[in-house]
């Protein structure tokens, strides 16, 4: 084995370049599995430090979680979307617990960009004015430090506070105004007490330590458990991309060499011998590859934090864990990727005779063995199975990792496959004008397998990023036409307004209040719109297929077809959910609508959510009037016309595309990598050509014209296994066959991996030109 090792040195040493794209496929993909590891171990193992309630050392609030015990006992959680309140006479006995010296009621709620309070809240962090005074009126307010200079409408700052919180802007009203405008009588959110103290209470939970950061940021729990589904889909994504592109380089190294090994065998090497020199070059490229990538791979999960931040999925005060796992797992992933690549590709060579080999390194067949022909079958069988599968799920969160994971098993079938494909496509193309196009179909019709291998990376580019981002625009398209069909009203008008304010104003015939939160049914999450039902049939319609919303009431609810049929409930059903801040209700259906996209799975009523809610305050939706009457009707309140009220998108539509961004990145370095190694193992070649009578000019038409060919192929097959994946993901998740497809995105699209295969082709080539025919030809391989 030393033996081996010493030799396998010596062969990186004097062949740095052969093994170059190997090494970078490998760098890029341990970077990769250690960004995705940092995500998940931060989802797993991350906490937010308190801000507001770090001067506070027992903290009593609500249970900020919706648990359900499964059969045998085991309890499962999953985190409330609004903050759950507590009734405020639970201070009283708080401050009967033995030890407990002062008490501490506090309102949150959002207002105007601030997390307001009452001020009989600023001692717990605590709050010192630094000007002015408390506010004593209902028209008076004090806010931090850094909005000293704010102005807030309809309010007069009288007070500065010295302090300022690293990630809340904070303001204060007089504990009854805030009260008030929180909308919650006879509840608070939570109660400081001081000192530390054990307290037990019915209806409330104490919370010490690091559980006080929890309580104060909701979004921090939400986003960890975000990052735990993002980590491990895109981890896993990652993973089986970065397995394909090794395979994919190590293939084509391993061709390029054998002439090479086909020698080691003639001059007696064993085959096990030739398996272990093989296996040791790819242990010492994967470790190196591995160790440096992994360290690239933390500066990206940094970047990817810090996009994420900036794109409101995950709060700036949950920091990324950095521990050695996720590096020391991206290195034994790459060593086993590596390895497992070098011996797969270095099968054939190892099993056939010394003099076989020699013959086939120098006519290489074009007959695909039989073990690759089964297992391409079978992938390509699994793909047909995952698509039957995807188009039956009708949950984003279902749907989104199987439609990654389609894509790239009908990727993996068409590697698997690539060398008969390349013969059909290299039978295909009509002749070509002039000496470089007689020698580039020619040539692809001679290099079956160098056309395969380039094939592969420009179709797993193409599928991924046609996929990723056409399934973004199929939800968002669909979900926008249903708004466009069922909006009735002319205007929509922000925060602030009320429905019975409105309907005074002359002219208008209807106006429908309208919040947006969610729901739990069980455990599942469900997206709710909860509306006032007067004048609904005038504001909004939901295409209504089963039952009616007349008669819509408090308990009632109507449910998307969608929802309907996850539930398998019915007009008349009697259904237990539990609503944005945990609240437990029964409602009963009213009604079934096919509009789900546009309007939320669940509709229910005003009066019962708005008391459940953080922001009250909703849209309303108004039909009739005149623009310039509601406006003066409604002063500070924002007025659009329906048609300005602007597209929706889907959920995570942009985290989306930032996180398996860096896959679409990794394919491209891929197709950069394999092309530029295709043709720097050229140069032998393109000497003999020039020795010959072939001009630099007329070599390189003929390498654009392989490279034209292998792109217009590979476009055409990853678009296929595109349009396949999307269609499906789109009969599951809109009910249509006929996805969203931009055409000058998709032009963009097929443009960029064209561009890339050019210029990865050219410049090493333009290059390999510059050396004179007969010392490329003189030249160690």
């Amino acid at each position: 084995m030393e033996v081996m090792i010493s030799i396998a040195l010596r062969t990186l040493r004097h062949r740095r370049a052969g093994f170059a794209g190997a090494f970078v496929a490998l760098l890029f993909a341990a970077a990769l599995v250690t960004a995705c590891g940092m995500l998940l171990e931060t989802g797993l193992r991350g906490s937010v430090a308190p801000e507001r309630y770090a001067g506070t050392p027992v903290i009593v609030a609500g249970d900020q979680f919706v648990r359900q015990t499964k059969a045998g006992g085991k309890s499962k959680a999953k985190p409330v979307s609004e903050r759950r309140w507590i009734p405020a006479s639970i201070a009283e006995e708080v401050s009967r617990i033995p030890g407990v010296t002062k008490v501490v009621t506090e309102v949150t709620f959002p207002f105007a960009g601030f997390t307001a309070h009452g001020w009989e809240s600023a001692q717990l962090t605590p709050f010192t004015l630094a000007g002015g005074r408390a506010p004593n009126a209902a028209g008076e307010v004090v806010v931090d430090a850094r909005n000293a200079t704010a102005k807030i409408p309809g309010y007069r700052v009288v007070g500065v506070t010295a302090q300022a919180l690293p990630s809340q802007d904070t303001i204060f009203f007089t504990t009854r105004e805030a009260r008030r405008l929180a909308g919650h009588a006879g509840l608070v959110t939570a109660i400081g007490v001081f000192p530390q103290v054990d307290v037990t209470v019915k209806g409330a939970l104490a919370y010490t330590g690091d559980e006080r950061g929890a309580l104060e940021f909701l979004d921090a729990e939400s986003a960890r458990v975000k990052l735990i589904s993002l980590g491990g889909a895109l981890g896993g994504t990652s993973l089986l991309v970065a397995i394909l592109v090794v395979v994919g380089t190590f293939a084509l190294s391993l061709q390029q060499r054998q002439r090479e090994l086909a020698m080691l065998r003639a001059v007696a090497a064993t085959p096990r011998q030739v398996r272990k020199l093989i296996g040791g070059e790819a242990l010492l490229v994967s470790v190196a590859a591995g160790l440096l990538g992994s360290v690239a791979g933390m500066l990206v999960g940094f970047w990817l934090q810090a996009r994420f931040v900036a794109l409101g999925a995950m709060p700036a005060n949950l920091p990324l864990v950095v521990s050695p796992f996720p590096a020391l797992a991206s290195v034994a992933v790459t060593l086993v990727a590596a390895w497992t690549a070098a011996r797969v590709s270095a099968r054939r060579i190892t099993r056939i005779r010394p003099v076989e080999a020699l013959g086939e390194a120098a006519l290489p067949g074009s007959r695909l063995p039989w073990a690759r022909t089964v297992a391409g079958v079978v992938v390509l069988a699994g793909g047909v199975v995952l698509t039957i599968v995807l188009s039956s799920l009708s949950t984003e969160a279902a749907a989104s990792p199987v439609t990654m994971l389609t894509a790239l098993v009908w990727t993996i079938a068409v590697a698997l496959l690539g060398p008969a494909i390349a013969r059909v496509a290299a039978a295909v193309p009509p002749r070509a004008a002039g000496a470089g196009g007689y020698l580039a179909l020619k040539n692809l019709r001679a290099g079956t397998r160098r056309l395969a291998s380039v094939i592969t990376p420009l179709a797993l580019m193409t599928a991924m990023t046609c996929t990723i981002l056409f399934v973004q625009t199929t939800m968002g398209h669909a979900g926008q036409n249903e708004v466009n069909a069922g909006l009735k009203a002319d205007y929509v008008l922000g925060p602030g307004a009320s429905a019975a304010g409105v309907r005074e104003v002359p002219g208008v015939r209807a106006a429908t209040e309208v919040l947006r939160t969610t729901a739990r049914i069980g455990l599942e999450k469900f997206s709710v719109q909860a509306v006032t039902p007067d004048g609904l049939d005038r504001t909004m319609d939901l295409d209504v297929t089963a039952g009616s919303l007349a008669g819509f009431g408090t308990t009632s609810a109507a449910l998307s077809r969608t929802a309907a049929e996850r539930l398998d409930a019915g007009v008349g059903d009697q259904i237990e959910l539990a609503l944005g801040d945990g609240t437990p209700a029964v409602v009963k259906v009213a009604a079934i609508y096919t509009r789900g996209l546009g309007f939320g799975d669940l509709t229910l009523s005003h009066q019962l959510v708005a008391a459940h809610v953080d922001d009250p305050r909703g849209t309303v939706l108004v039909s009739g009037g005149d623009r310039a009457a509601l406006e003066r009707a409604l002063p500070g309140v924002t007025v659009r016309a329906q048609a300005e009220a602007g597209e929706i998108g889907t959920s995570n539509a942009a985290v989306n595309y930032v996180a398996m961004g860096l896959i679409i990145a990794f394919c491209a370095i891929a197709v950069v990598n394999t092309l530029a190694m295709s043709t720097s193992a050229r140069s032998r070649e393109l000497a003999l050509l020039r020795l010959v009578g072939a001009t630099r000019r007329q070599i390189l038409r003929m390498l654009r014209t392989e490279t034209l060919v292998a792109t217009v192929v590979a476009v055409v097959i990853g678009t296929g296994i595109s349009l396949v994946t999307v269609t499906a993901f789109s009969v599951g998740m809109t009910g249509s066959a006929a996805p969203y497809l931009p055409p000058l995105t998709y032009l963009a699209v097929i443009a960029a991996p064209a561009a890339l295969a050019l210029i990865a082709t050219v410049i090493p080539a333009r290059f390999a030109l510059r050396v004179h025919p007969t010392e490329a030809l003189g030249a160690r391989e």
